[in-house]
């Protein structure tokens, strides 16, 4: 977006206005884009508050989906490991749910961003308002996602696997934090593109699904790191992969009962953040053209 900058000329008597645009730099757009979200907190709370009344009325079950749903897919991934490939782990079920709850807010996330600015078309083009805030929401219920997921979660702790409910798990909300960075600089990364490449929605949901599968999710990184001492190429891709951070982190509360590893989570919010600034930067740069694509 341009601003105008106004030249007065002192040898005429009639004062001359002459407009000249001013490009703003990186850190004006950015601070702008951060600006933007924090006036904007109560829209977004708004769009969430909607958006989670909508999916409770549109089933019987309601939002009773919200914890459901996890679990049903929790149940999938058991059966195929465990009864199909044979694969015996202990404890499992508690080992992959710590991976599926964080996986499928960060998935829905990015699902719902990706349609978050075109899906409101009409909105945009009648009120002037920070656009930004639309995948911001997205990202919010997420979190309300994860939240309900906590739910079945503490069930199986103090229910099912007793022997394993620690402390530690009092500290997912730390991991919980580093995740949402990460997760809010690619929802609004992808918002923004998808308003000038739509089929942006179709690739990101094969990208999510290939993204799992390559993470230690159904598996553990130890696993992937003997592998790796055999292909190395492997031993790159799991260290270059957020969720191997994130998804170890978990677990380590939530399975092993040990302090997450503080370090790797550290450079992973660090690299989220700077991930943050520059999707924040390219969707403040290229939002005055939304309402001409749209």
């Amino acid at each position: 977006m341009a601003t105008t900058q106004t030249k007065v000329d002192p040898t005429n008597d009639d004062v001359r206005v002459a407009y000249r645009p001013v490009r703003r730099g990186p850190f004006q757009l950015t601070g702008e884009g951060f600006r933007d979200m924090w006036s904007r907190r109560r829209l977004a709370r708004y769009l969430v508050q909607a958006e989670v009344t909508k999916r409770g009325s549109d089933t019987v079950l309601g939002n009773v989906w919200w914890v459901l749903d996890p679990l049903l897919q929790m149940v999938v991934y058991v059966v195929l490991v465990q009864f199909i490939l044979g694969i015996n782990k202990p404890d499992y079920p508690l080992f992959i749910f710590a991976a599926i709850l964080p996986w499928k807010w960060f998935s829905a996330s990015v699902g719902e961003s990706v349609t978050a600015v075109i899906s409101r078309e009409k909105i945009i083009k009648q009120v002037k308002f920070p656009t930004i805030v639309l995948p911001v929401s997205a990202t919010l219920g997420g979190v309300v996602n994860f939240a309900f997921g906590l739910v079945p979660l503490g069930v199986m702790l103090i229910v099912l696997y007793t022997d394993r409910a620690t402390p530690y798990v009092l500290l997912i909300p730390i991991i919980a934090f580093v995740q949402f960075v990460f997760t809010l600089a690619m929802a609004i990364g992808v918002s923004a593109v998808n308003v000038f490449y739509r089929d942006v929605g179709n690739v990101v949901r094969h990208v999510l699904r290939l993204w799992f599968y390559l993470s230690p999710a159904l598996y553990s990184a130890e696993q992937i790191r003997k592998l790796s001492e055999s292909n190395p190429i492997v031993g790159v891709a799991l260290l270059l992969n957020p969720f191997t951070t994130l998804f170890e982190s978990y677990r380590a509360v939530i399975y092993h009962g040990t302090l997450p590893p503080f370090g790797a989570l550290a450079v992973l919010l660090a690299v989220s953040l700077i991930l943050l600034c520059g999707a924040i930067f390219f969707f403040k740069r290229v939002e005055p053209a939304f309402a001409k694509v749209l």
